[in-house]
């Protein structure tokens, strides 16, 4: 939506790496009741070692385009009251210690606010205000005692040892969430009057649960897995109802077998809704993740995209956008009809479907990303975050007014960077594989204050997941190469998701297959294009990304050079280090440690006696996805075969999503390491 034309007779120049400073990322848009103001947090890199979030504030009718109205560094999670008279958000003074802040709001302008409560050293996942607008629900989860840092100061001063962490239970570690040992989520609900916090026991869960407030503000309900082996048997997953005054639980009976997650009453009551899978699958899956409606009077569930081939989870994938893996849907106030976002063929579309019957309609066009957040209470506006190939995420608003939502621009954060850019601008095409399979990719020529006499190298980005998607969004790192001179191409090969179950399933446990097929067809289209080298085309990715890389160099001598990036090398230790345990027979045949034949067929590293390609390494020593030892195993065999390989290794303070959300310092320096890699590799 930013204007090309006003860069029209103004002298452009081209990205940088340092530009990652100056781009701003808009998150989590909460629009007032009546559609008529936008809250959201925004997230600057204006510091070399973190960024900032702090709350800013515009019209919904777009007349400003916003201002800040918090002053962080770590303010977030804005909610509006009931009644849009106040405002809900979490502050952090302290890295560790969040807090609850309530502060009157009138027009665009805020009192000062209230610190609600006192809370110790912990993480807040999640916060909603009770329909009534006297009560707000949160999940929180305590530090443990000897990980805080009092407990560290203390030891400290007594020059004592950090003590062992001793876990009991396979859940104790997520990425980007960090070590938590035996540490779990508890539902608290908080009385806005006096303060005064208690917790609801919702049994004895894992620690994570995603809930919702009744319209009556009586109960809430909540999606927890209280089997003993939950993360073994996700499928285990419980709707229960939790008496708000009496804290007595009931599990929502009827409900097929399955995940679920995000459950949501109906306006009215009469329904709850939630997202998940039939059968014995976990949320993160090939299978397409449904919006299932249950009827509280006549015990039928109904999966309104049930006869669709779309997905709930299926993320556009960007390092500028934070598009989350989670799924969203919103219900309109009458109950008869629920809004949702589905991602297919690249781009992340808003889509509509009746409660009851009905087809799903798309709300949106394609050609962008549609991050939705929040939906006016009095269902007139969605308050969304909007992104394109040369347009940064902004602050949008979708009008919803017959079939198809106008969606305009209330921000202007990532404008003036904008006008100074020579960006370019990619198209896409189709590519038939040896086995017939049609694969969808994109090709980002240099712009043209790039852009050299003869024919330029070329950068396939593989990416990761590997169920998601890339398509139509902004992508910094994407920008960044072609400006360095650099044809960059990008697709979606089988176990991607936007393309159906079929296309998404097609690698279940068989990757390295079918996938393979689909890059090797991506390649050689880039090899019979005119305007590239054939002879200097190199591969990377990140994550499955990298895993793909590793797969590309073990089985072809197609490339110049290789990146791989937070990679997986061998699936069958991989199974074993990562944060979210192997579940034996769900996904890959086989285990670890019984059977790990399948395993072991799809992992890069046993094909290693044949990689000849010089390879740069990127992890975290922070990353608990992919362990860093994924990558060393691919160091340690290149250098003993003399395979030209540079290890960069992160901070143990960074962790697997470093590229998009790590410290603006280490994104500028990986970005300095991937130019000066492909310089190298791509000198004549």
């Amino acid at each position: 939506m930013n204007s090309m034309a006003r860069r029209a007779d103004k002298a452009l120049r081209t990205i940088t790496a340092a530009d990652v400073r100056r781009l701003v990322t808009p998150t989590d848009p909460q629009i007032d009741r009546e559609g008529e103001r936008i809250v959201w947090t925004n997230k600057s890199a204006d510091r070399p070692g973190t960024s900032r979030t702090e709350l800013w504030i515009a019209r919904a009718d777009g007349t400003a385009s916003g201002r800040r109205i918090t002053r962080g560094p770590r303010d977030r999670t804005p909610r509006w009251s009931p009644d849009s008279s106040k405002l809900l958000f979490v502050r952090e003074e302290e890295q560790g210690s969040p807090q609850l802040f309530v502060v009157g709001i009138t027009k665009l302008n805020l009192a000062t606010p209230k610190q609600l409560t006192r809370l110790g050293e912990g993480t807040i996942a999640d916060v909603r205000w009770s329909p009534r607008g006297d009560e707000i629900a949160f999940a929180f989860r305590a530090t443990m005692a000897d990980r805080t840092r009092g407990a560290a100061k203390v030891r400290e001063s007594a020059g004592q040892s950090t003590p062992p962490l001793v876990v009991e239970d396979p859940w104790y570690r997520l990425d980007g969430d960090g070590v938590f040992g035996s540490a779990r989520f508890a539902l608290m609900v908080v009385h806005v009057a006096t303060g005064r916090v208690r917790t609801l026991d919702l049994g004895d869960t894992m620690g994570t649960f995603t809930f919702d407030w009744s319209p009556d503000s009586q109960s809430i309900i909540a999606a927890v897995n209280r089997s003993a082996r939950a993360i073994f048997e996700p499928w285990m997953t419980q709707l229960v109802i939790a008496n708000v005054r009496t804290a007595r639980c009931t599990t929502v009976a009827g409900l097929p077998e399955g995940p679920k997650s995000t459950p949501s009453f109906s306006p009215d009551g009469s329904m709850i809704a939630y997202a998940g899978r039939r059968g014995r699958n976990d949320m993160y899956a090939t299978k397409n993740l449904g919006l299932f409606v249950h009827d509280r009077h006549s015990k039928k569930t109904r999966d309104l995209l049930g006869a669709t081939d779309f997905c709930l989870m299926s993320p556009t994938l960007s390092d500028s956008a934070e598009s989350g893996f989670g799924a969203w849907y919103r219900w309109m106030p009458d109950s008869e009809s629920l809004i949702m976002r589905i991602g297919w063929h690249g781009s992340g579309f808003l889509v509509s479907a009746g409660s009851r019957a009905g087809a799903v309609v798309a709300n949106t066009s394609p050609g962008a990303d549609h991050i939705p957040a929040s939906i006016a209470t009095n269902g007139s506006r969605i308050a969304l975050i909007r992104c394109a190939p040369t347009e940064p995420p902004e602050v949008c608003v979708a009008d919803i007014v017959g079939r198809e939502f106008p969606v305009r621009q209330i921000s202007q954060l990532n404008s003036a960077l904008c006008d100074e850019l020579d960006l370019a601008v990619p198209h896409d095409e189709w590519v038939k594989a040896k086995d017939g399979a049609w694969v969808h990719y994109w090709i980002m020529r240099p712009p043209a204050a790039a852009r050299a006499k003869g024919r330029t190298p070329a950068v396939l980005e593989v990416h990761g997941g590997p169920h998601a998607q890339y398509g139509w969004t902004f992508f910094h790192e994407f920008q960044l190469l072609a400006a360095a001179g650099y044809t960059v191409a990008y697709g979606n090969p089988r176990g991607s998701k936007g393309y159906g179950v079929d296309f998404c399933s097609a690698i279940h446990g068989t990757w390295g297959d079918k996938d393979w097929l689909d890059v090797q067809a991506i390649t050689r289209a880039l090899q019979r294009d005119a305007s590239i080298d054939a002879k200097r085309i190199g591969i990377m990715g990140g994550s499955y990304g990298g895993y793909m890389t590793l797969w590309a160099v073990g089985h072809s001598n197609a490339y110049r050079g290789a990146i791989s990036d937070r990679c997986v090398s061998n699936i069958v230790s991989h199974c074993g280090n990562s944060d979210y345990p192997n579940v034996p027979g769900v996904y890959w045949k086989g285990s670890a440690y019984a059977d790990p034949s399948a395993m072991w067929k799809s992992s890069p590293i046993a094909a290693f006696s044949k990689a000849r390609t010089p390879m740069l390494l990127i992890h975290s020593e922070g990353d608990l996805r992919c362990n860093i030892e994924q990558s060393e195993q691919i160091h340690a065999a290149l250098a003993a075969q003399d395979v030209p390989v540079r290890f960069v290794r992160y901070p143990r303070e960074s962790s697997h999503g470093m590229s998009r959300t790590g410290p603006p310092d280490l994104r500028i320096h990986r970005l300095g390491e991937i130019l000066a890699w492909w310089k190298r590799i791509f000198a004549k």
